[in-house]
């Protein structure tokens, strides 16, 4: 996963922009968070995007420690290389012809670039706007969008605020959480945007609604400890239209206001901090994305996570996990023939571990799992190399070895394998066409620089 690319065109992103440009003032230099905060890269992430607890800190107070700066910009840019176990597939007609899976297999590509405005408006008034250009589909769009209003609370003598309350507008669920064991900044942080992956689809809150959605929330941080957060998400129309991309159709589309709710515990003690919490949705879709007069399937997500960091020179250890129950009402689907189930439901399971020696080597190691009811007509398509098995099941499994070299702080070397069990809900001939799940492995090498 590189990014996610829907968005609305250039002019209208730089909408953020304006707004933020109102409350800055003239100064002589272009700068990041790193900037702004006069701290190094190491001081806010593991290795980016993965937070430390001052990374955490940061983005609770609404991006607004340190210094304002005249032009808060920084850019990102990545170039990959993908060689797929089997790049060769059937192509249906049942002739056993081959054709490749990807023309860009086993060549070196510029995967994309992205744009940030990053930084403190005012003491109180904070973004994260991304601008995202996609090397593989040749276009570009806004990209993952937080921006703050923040208040703080803190009894006489405090060298803290022992309560941060906030307002945040976004558009992706999670994106605006501070833990990396959510899904918009959950591991993966890259991974090859070629590659074969599974056609299972994801719930609601698991990136479904990434720049589909608009999310208007708020939360409260107390005493670095509990963290509650309640949002709405509604489609992307009328102001909130230069949030997504509005030339492009709807892939997901909610109707009205769908609640998000999220609750932690954190507690940091000397080199360690851990996290426990849980956090989910409802959502009401239409079943056609571009008539809101069609009827709609209703959605609930509930999901469990944690984490742990223990942050030293030269050792880091951290370890993320998650799961993310879905329960689906299909009856929209269902009354139109697009599904054989009136309910479904949909389970993921992720966890990784990462060990990083003087941030600069590092391992990680993590396990995928998503299993859910059979459903013939909404998950078996028969589309050879890709399509799901003929029992219509949305199960997959896969294992992750990344191994990560930072010559510097802002540049990363990364050398990826994706090792599938099962995919598209078969370990064998998932997709009547003789193919297997291993037949996707995949290696990923990858040179990621933000500047």
């Amino acid at each position: 996963m590189f990014v996610r690319f829907l968005a609305p065109p250039w002019r209208r992103g730089w909408l953020v922009a304006v707004w933020i440009g109102f409350a800055i003032s003239p100064a002589h230099a272009v700068p990041s968070y790193a900037r702004q905060t006069g701290q190094n890269c190491i001081a806010c992430h593991v290795s980016f995007p993965e937070l430390t607890p001052y990374g955490r800190y940061f983005k609770l107070n609404g991006y607004t420690i340190g210094e304002r700066q005249t032009l808060p910009f920084a850019m990102m840019a990545q170039v990959g290389y993908t060689k797929t176990k089997d790049n060769q597939i059937d192509d249906g007609t049942g002739t056993g012809n081959a054709v490749p899976l990807s023309t860009d297999d086993g060549k070196v590509k510029f995967t994309g670039a992205s744009l940030f405005l990053a930084g403190k408006a005012t003491d109180n008034v904070g973004a994260f706007a991304q601008w995202t250009y996609d090397g593989i589909a040749h276009h570009s769009s806004i990209d993952n969008t937080d921006i703050r209003i923040v208040g703080r609370y803190e009894t006489p003598g405090s060298k803290a605020p022992d309560l941060i309350y906030g307002l945040t507008l976004h558009n992706n669920p999670t994106v605006q959480d501070v833990w990396n064991s959510t899904p918009a900044f959950g591991f993966p942080f890259t991974s090859s945007p070629v590659a074969n992956t599974p056609s299972t689809p994801s719930a609601l809150v698991d990136g479904t609604l990434a720049q589909q959605a608009t999310g208007i929330g708020s939360y409260l941080y107390w005493k670095k400890s509990l963290y509650g957060e309640l949002t709405f998400y509604r489609d992307s129309t009328g102001p909130f239209t230069w949030l997504r991309a509005p030339d492009l159709a709807y892939s997901t589309r909610l109707k009205g206001y769908n609640p998000y709710w999220r609750l932690a515990y954190n507690h940091e003690w000397g080199s360690n901090s851990i996290e426990v919490g849980t956090f989910g949705m409802t959502g009401k879709v239409y079943l056609d994305p571009v008539d809101t007069n069609s009827p709609t399937n209703k959605f609930t997500d509930w999901a469990l996570d944690g984490q742990y960091q223990y942050i030293t020179d030269p050792h880091v250890v951290t370890a993320q996990a998650t799961y993310i129950h879905e329960r689906q009402w299909l009856d929209a689907s269902f009354n139109a023939g697009d599904s054989a189930n009136a309910s479904d439901t949909l389970k993921t399971f992720r966890t990784k571990g990462t060990y990083y020696y003087q941030r600069k080597y590092g391992a990680t190691l993590a396990y995928a799992q998503t299993t859910g009811s059979a459903d013939p007509l909404l998950y078996a398509s028969g589309t050879p190399g890709t399509g799901f098995a003929a029992n219509g099941l949305p199960d997959s499994t896969s294992w992750t070895l990344e191994l990560d070299y930072l010559p510097i702080q802002n540049v990363r070397l990364m050398a990826q394998y994706i090792w599938y069990t099962k995919f598209n809900g078969a370990s064998t001939n998932y997709d009547g066409f003789g193919r297997n799940a291993s037949a996707n492995n995949t290696l990923f090498l990858n040179v990621w620089a933000a500047f």
